[in-house]
């Protein structure tokens, strides 16, 4: 894991980045910015439970793209999951919690990942564990309102005005950011990588 001192804001930025692209660095860029972190973690994860590995990069591959286009010296491009053993995010945010005392995390997803949030294991005790901020994806700007994450937690929802004291709430807490949006996406780069 990247080095941190105690009380430090950090997003935890995590996916596939098969590839990464400029949407991604839009979305941390956006993170940093907004929500006031001092770092963020891109999380380049060994594969994701919910999606098939048949076309995923080899990790390596994934890593050295995100090093190359993450640009900011504040994005720590990160696979300590693969060291962790762990392909459950909500295991990787325990044991990140274990090991980082004193830091002020925050979960870090695009819109688009709402629709399906509750099919992942554990959803709830991931809402639970860190704060949540939820950055404007193209085609998912509404799903914030209809998913059934935010339904479930509608109660805990922090106007996207106080983003900047998100890492000091206790979870579950949650916004959702609006703000520019990429087109890109890691299955259209891979069906057109001219695009």
């Amino acid at each position: 894991m990247p080095h941190v001192e105690s009380g430090m804001t950090v997003g935890l930025f995590g996916g596939s980045f098969n590839p990464p692209h400029d949407g991604h660095v839009l979305v941390a860029d956006i993170a940093l910015r907004r929500l006031g972190l001092q770092q963020l973690w891109w999380m380049v994860t060994p594969g994701n439970p919910l999606k098939s590995r048949r076309q995923l990069a080899p990790l390596s591959e994934r890593i050295r793209l995100s090093e190359a286009i993450a640009g900011d010296p504040r994005i720590k491009v990160t696979a300590f999951e693969r060291r962790l053993g762990q392909s459950y995010t909500a295991r990787t945010l325990d044991r990140i919690r274990e090991l980082n005392r004193g830091i002020r995390f925050v979960w870090i997803m695009g819109a688009d990942n709402l629709e399906n949030f509750h099919l992942w294991q554990d959803w709830q005790k991931i809402a639970r564990t860190f704060p949540i901020a939820v950055i404007d994806r193209p085609g998912a700007t509404l799903s914030y309102l209809s998913s059934k994450m935010a339904k479930t937690f509608d109660y805990a929802r922090v106007d996207e005005a106080h983003a900047a004291g998100l890492a000091w709430r206790k979870a579950p807490a949650w916004t959702f950011i609006h703000g520019p949006r990429s087109p890109l996406s890691s299955t259209a780069l891979r069906a057109d990588p001219d695009l």
